[in-house]
């Protein structure tokens, strides 16, 4: 194969790509400016000059006006929605970045990218390059020869593709190249609104042009079909022609593939620098451009800061940021010796606010040993203090700065202050005192982005933090740990974090005011801090020898299905493999296949479409069904054992509170959100979760239908109130509305309908969701949605009035003001829009939710410590709170408990029920 390698990349095609990519959850930096299309864009860039390095490289983009099909065909991607205002706002930063890279930009009025690469890729094969067309588009098949291939960028980490010959008449199943336009004007393009011949789909093409050879053969020969595909021909057969003119991929474009003009040349990094500079890029910065960082020389202690010398300085022209520690004028100092520990204790003990952190040996802080304490009072000055590895000195050193940590008078600033307060516990010392958390006001005011604090260091001070990873190695086996440092780098290190922290306060501070979120923040948020802490630091008892003998269980049932599968299938194969089991059940078995391939080409076999298919087809419920044994196993009943804490004996779970942009907590380490509930195999796990001894119990108390009830609540719905108030069955009340019937003649498929649609209704369901979850015809649902808001108004009204303000405002709000910005509600994609819409509606309703429940445990922690009860509030899932209950004050639990939990939003017209159950295990008490 030629040396000579010509890269050109199909820019609107993979700029389009990227944005989409992340549409779920753009990437905003704190201008406000998506930057998903211009990462994903300057990341798969990256990518393939490092690993394909290329010796001649172009992009090639559309042009801004109408082409030649434009002319020829009116309604030419006609069906295509405006471009959406992001990726407008993007393409001039990656035309700028790919000039930065020193790439040639091709672009020819009157011809798409696409007609541009085909007619320079020709060119280039006949100079003896090897060309790789750099697209997701499948069209560039029809180009593809023995020097030309397509070059399909890695996605979701499924690897790069590189498609040549044999791969395409595979894929469409042709015989020569060509026909791909043969089968594109056939079956037609509903992407470019090219009709092609109604009828005719991917198959029905191949089959046809495997007897006739061409769309103008096939037309010749029509004689030789029949039925309605014969009068389909017949009346189309222009059409179709035009079809395939439009998509054939012009290959006399006037442009002239001259090779000096090509050549993959050096960057132009101070061009790249002030971009990725403007973009916030810092790990592409690092990574394209290269950094480096030098700590200098310790000051003395309590002295004044010298600047660093020059030849201690490091250029850092390629930062993101402007500023970092080799040249901003600091002291950070070491605190080594007793008398400088004293005279530290001393100088904290008279402030009024310390930023605090702590350093360690690891992430887990149930298992982390305590490596250093920093501190910070003043802007640009830090100490440190170093602990031995022996815990008993460690305690004496700890000691000296347990009075400060326990002081409430003395507000302390983190970031992440949860896991300080965690470790210090571990240490025998309880931090008190208001808190600041750095993290937590930043999610508070910016629900959406990244909180982690070189994030906020750069975006909020413009300096660029020591990254982890020049201390102690990237994530492996080799990484070390703080205690394998030099102490003076470490203290370097840490004295920054603290710095950084503290003065991260005050913009923080002012962004909750601008928000009018501070009250939200002192009054929930901070509080919430010690909670977590708290039951984090209590962790769950989990039966392993229970979990060992369902796991034996759960083995035996996969290994049972897995014989059924194969006897019912005729053949062995990988059921784990999404790709064989697509073909197992769509080729094998003929199963139809009613729905679009993967972007690979291959079938999709995801839970909502097996489950479609599950209904009439035993061998895909069987396949769910060995999928769920299979996770259930691998992800809870094997794993949960290997969380449980060699200390304790317990496992903690990781309580997230700056996570959800609703507000809702998650956890991590289990994750006991998605531990199963809805069905026996799942519900079982949860008996393995018991109270901490014979003498305990745990209790479980969860809100009854608390998002039907707020909703309510917000839109003031009258029938909706009224079937709460008067203690109504709501789903039976709904199903006597929308069906028309007397409550006592509902059935209970009518109820079921009916939960299904209250749960849809208020996640922003549509007709067709709403069908594939009831099993019924789409204009079905739609009557069964007109129907329901005929009969509950306020409700749709609140939906329609609530996205009308959120396009005014910008956001959202829950009752008690937490906001969700939706900055995509505006947008001129319509699937972005709709996204925003969604959310405009769910969000007050989620995030009251979760404001509410934060309401309670704060305030069932106070009344449980208040009261002096050894009982311990344990776990939070959802709607649902778990306790370890001392048996003799299980009644004073229980009252406290309903009274916190029902009361915690005052003033609510809709009553608010909570289920409560105890036992021997998380089952018997849910």
């Amino acid at each position: 194969m030629s040396e000579k390698k010509l890269f050109l990349l199909d820019g609107h095609a993979l700029v389009y790509r990227a944005h989409y990519a992340f549409i779920n959850r753009p990437l905003i930096n704190s201008k406000g400016i998506n930057t998903s299309a211009i990462t994903g864009f300057v990341r798969t860039l990256w990518d393939l000059l490092k690993t394909q390095k290329p010796t001649h490289i172009a992009v090639a983009f559309d042009p801004s006006g109408p082409t030649f099909r434009n002319e020829q065909y009116a309604e030419y991607k006609a069906n295509r929605e405006e471009q959406p205002k992001d990726i407008t706002t993007a393409f001039p930063y990656i035309k700028s970045i790919v000039e930065g890279f020193n790439i040639p930009i091709i672009t020819v009025d009157g011809f798409e990218a696409d007609d541009t690469i085909g007619t320079i890729a020709k060119q280039a094969e006949k100079e003896g390059y090897t060309v790789y067309m750099v697209t997701p588009d499948k069209d560039y098949a029809q180009l593809v020869s023995e020097n030309i291939f397509m070059y399909k960028p890695s996605r979701q980490g499924n690897g790069v593709e590189i498609i040549g010959v044999p791969e395409v008449l595979e894929k469409w199943d042709i015989e020569n190249v060509l026909q791909v336009i043969d089968v594109l004007g056939l079956q037609g393009d509903s992407v470019d609104n090219i009709p092609g011949i109604p009828g005719i789909g991917a198959k029905t093409a191949s089959k046809l042009l495997k007897q006739f050879g061409s769309v103008e053969n096939l037309i010749e020969n029509v004689d030789q079909l029949k039925g309605k595909q014969k009068e389909n021909v017949i009346n189309f057969a222009e059409q179709g022609l035009m079809s395939k003119s439009l998509a054939t991929i012009k290959l006399d474009v006037p442009i002239q593939f001259n090779a000096k003009s090509y050549t993959h040349d050096p960057i132009n990094k101070e061009v790249l620098a002030e971009l990725f500079k403007e973009l916030e890029f810092r790990t592409l910065a690092d990574a394209i451009l290269g950094s480096n960082t030098k700590a200098p020389v310790q000051q003395s202690l309590f002295g004044n800061s010298e600047a660093p010398k020059p030849e201690d300085k490091v250029a850092a022209n390629y930062q993101v940021a402007d500023k970092n520690i080799t040249d901003v004028k600091h002291n950070y100092i070491l605190v080594n010796d007793e008398t400088s520990r004293k005279d530290l204790v001393k100088l904290l003990s008279s402030q009024e606010e310390i930023s605090f952190d702590t350093e360690t040996t690891g992430l887990d802080v149930h298992q982390a040993e305590l490596v250093g304490l920093a501190f910070a009072i003043n802007p640009n000055e830090a100490y440190y203090v170093p602990v031995p590895e022996d815990r008993e000195k460690t305690m004496e050193i700890v000691n000296l700065f347990k009075p400060i940590l326990e002081n409430p008078d003395i507000k302390k600033i983190g970031q992440n202050i949860k896991y300080d307060i965690l470790m210090m516990k571990w240490y025998g010392v309880e931090l008190k005192g208001k808190y600041f958390d750095t993290m937590i006001a930043h999610y508070l005011s910016e629900p959406d982005k990244r909180h982690k604090l070189d994030y906020l260091s750069e975006a909020y001070l413009n300096y660029k933090m020591v990254p982890i990873e020049a201390l102690i190695g990237k994530k492996g086996k080799n990484q070390l740990n703080m205690r394998d440092i030099d102490l003076e780098k470490v203290s370097e290190y840490a004295g920054e974090d603290a710095d950084v922290t503290l003065q991260l306060r005050d913009p923080l501070k002012d962004l909750l005011k601008e928000n009018e979120l501070l009250d939200l923040y002192e009054e929930l948020e901070y509080p919430l801090i010690d909670v977590l802490a708290g039951m984090e630091f209590e962790g769950v008892r989990i039966n392993p020898e229970f979990l060992a003998n369902y796991s034996t269980v759960l083995g035996d049932l996969i290994v049972n299905k897995e014989k059924e599968i194969y006897e019912k299938a005729g053949v062995k194969f990988n059921i784990a493999s999404p790709s064989q089991v697509g073909a197992v059940l769509f080729e094998k078995l003929e199963i139809p296949y009613r729905w679009r391939k993967t972007s690979s080409g291959k079938y999709s076999t995801d839970v909502d479409k097996l489950t479609e298919l599950a209904v009439e087809h035993e061998i895909v419920s069987d396949i769910l069904e060995f999928r769920k044994y299979s996770k259930l196993k691998s992800t809870y009943v094997d794993a949960l054992p290997q969380l449980i804490n060699p200390k304790t004996g317990r496992v903690h779970s990781s309580f997230n509170q700056a996570r959800a942009a609703t507000g809702r907590l998650s956890s991590e380490n289990p994750n006991l959100q998605n531990i199963p509930i809805k069905d026996a195999a799942g519900r079982e796990i949860r008996k393995a979760f018991e109270p901490r001894d014979k003498d305990h119990l745990l209790f479980a108390a969860d809100y009854s239908q608390i998002e039907l009830r707020l909703i309510a609540e917000i839109s003031k719905d009258e029938g909706m109130m009224e079937a709460f108030i008067n203690g109504l069955d709501f789903h039976t009340a709904t199903a006597a509305k929308i069906f028309e019937v007397p409550l006592e003649e509902v059935t209970s498929d009518q109820r079921r309908t009916a939960k299904t649609v209250n749960f849809s209704i208020t996640y922003g369901a549509g007709a067709t969701n709403l069908s594939r979850q009831l099993g019924i015809k789409r204009t079905e649902a739609s009557e069964i949605i007109t129907q329901y808001f005929k009969q509950f108004p306020g409700l749709q009204n609140y939906m329609v009035e609530t996205v009308e303000d959120a396009k005014k405002t910008g956001f959202v709000s829950t009752l008690m003001g937490r906001r969700r910005y939706l900055r995509d509600i505006n947008s001129n994609s319509g699937l972005a829009r709709s996204n925003a819409e969604r959310m405009a509606v769910n969000t007050p309703i989620q995030g009251t939710a979760a404001d509410m429940i934060k309401v309670a445990m704060i305030q069932i922690h106070h009344a449980l410590k208040d009261a002096g009860l050894r009982s311990k509030m344990i776990l939070q899932v959802h709607d649902e709170l778990v306790f370890d209950v001392y048996k003799p004050e299980f009644d004073q639990v229980k009252e406290i408990v309903e009274e916190k939990m029902k009361n915690a939003l005052p003033g609510l017209k809709v009553p608010i029920l909570v289920g409560m159950g105890s036992g021997e295990n998380w089952l018997e008490a849910h």
